[in-house]
C-alpha cells in the first residue's frame, strides 16, 4: 500500500491475501468478515443478558443468520448479477474453491457474495428460526438490525482491500487508484459505504437505548431498512456497475433491489407509528 499525502490521491495497491499456504489463501475479507460475526454476537449477547433471554437462543440464533446470510448472499450473485456464468459453472456455486488445470486445487472462499441476498438470507434464516424457537418475528428482526449496520461496515472494508465494488472516476483530493484494476482516480465508495453503515450503527444504537422497551416492535428493523438501503440506492450513482447488463438499465441491479426494502421500512415505521401496544419482552418470547 502506498500514499503520498493526505491532500493527494491514494494510491492503493493491496493485495487481498494476507498470507498463503500450500492451497490455502487468508484474505482480508475472510478475516472481516469473520470480525463482522464476532462483533455483531458480542454486542447481541449484552443485550439479551439484560433482557433476560438466554443466551443459548442467541447461540442459535448465530448459526441461523451465519448460515443465511452466507446462502442467501451467494445465491443473490448467482441469480441477481451472474446467472450466465455459474448457469455453465453448477459446481462453483457451492464449493469455496476451484480445480484449475494449471494451478490445480485453489481454496479460494465464497467469492462472490450480494448483500442484498444476504438480507433476503437473514431474513429467511429470522423467519425459521422464530417458527422453531417461539420468537415473535419483528422483535428478533428489530434486535439483528442493531448489529447488521455494523457487520456491513466490516464488509465494505473487505471489498476495498479486494479492490472490488469501486467508483466511477473522481478528480477529488481524497481519489483511491485500484492500481489492482487500472490507473484511473475514483470515488473510494466502499469507505462511503462503510462510513455510511458505522454512523447508521450509531444511530440505531441510540434509538435502541433511548426507547427501549417502549418502542413498538419493527420500528429499528424499519429505520434500519430505510436507511441502510436509501444510502445503498444513493451511492450506487458513485459506483461502477458491476455487470455489463446494467448498462442498459435506467438504474442498476443494486438500486431496483433496494426499492422494495425502502417501501417495507416505510410501512413498518409506520405502523409503529401507529402501534398502541409498546414492545414487551417476555419470558415466553
Amino acid at each position: 500500500m502506498h500514499y503520498t499525502s493526505f491532500l493527494l490521491q491514494v494510491k492503493w495497491d493491496v493485495s487481498p491475501v494476507i498470507f498463503h499456504i500450500g492451497g490455502f489463501s487468508l484474505r482480508y475479507y475472510s478475516l472481516l468478515f469473520g470480525l463482522a460475526f464476532l462483533s455483531s454476537y458480542t454486542i447481541l449477547s449484552r443485550v439479551f443478558t439484560r433482557e433476560k433471554v438466554p443466551l443459548e437462543d442467541l447461540n442459535s440464533l448465530t448459526i441461523y443468520v451465519f448460515l443465511g446470510t452466507l446462502i442467501g448472499a451467494r445465491l443473490g450473485q448467482v441469480f441477481f448479477y451472474e446467472f450466465g456464468y455459474y448457469s455453465t459453472h453448477l459446481l462453483e456455486i457451492v464449493l469455496p474453491f476451484r480445480i484449475d488445470k494449471v494451478k490445480g486445487f485453489e481454496f479460494t472462499g465464497f467469492q462472490g457474495l450480494a448483500s442484498h441476498g444476504g438480507a433476503v438470507g437473514i431474513l429467511t434464516a429470522i423467519y425459521f428460526y422464530c417458527r422453531r424457537h417461539q420468537h415473535r418475528f419483528l422483535w428478533v428482526a428489530d434486535r439483528v438490525a442493531l448489529v447488521v449496520p455494523l457487520a456491513g461496515f466490516f464488509i465494505r472494508l473487505g471489498n476495498l482491500f479486494n479492490s472490488e465494488i469501486i467508483g466511477k472516476p473522481f478528480n477529488g483530493a481524497w481519489a483511491f487508484i485500484f492500481y489492482r484494476i487500472d490507473t484511473i482516480p475514483r470515488h473510494p465508495t466502499q469507505l462511503y459505504e462503510a462510513v455510511c453503515y458505522l454512523l447508521i450503527f450509531g444511530l440505531l444504537w441510540m434509538v435502541f437505548k433511548r426507547k427501549g422497551k417502549t418502542s413498538s416492535e419493527g420500528l429499528l428493523f424499519g429505520l434500519f431498512l430505510v436507511l441502510v438501503f436509501t444510502v445503498r440506492f444513493a451511492l450506487e450513482f458513485l459506483k461502477e456497475n458491476q455487470e455489463a447488463f446494467e448498462n442498459r438499465l435506467p438504474l442498476n441491479m443494486g438500486q431496483i433491489l433496494s426499492l422494495p426494502l425502502v417501501l417495507t421500512g416505510l410501512i413498518l415505521i409506520c405502523r409503529s407509528c401507529i402501534s398502541k401496544s409498546p414492545n414487551k419482552v417476555q419470558s415466553n418470547l
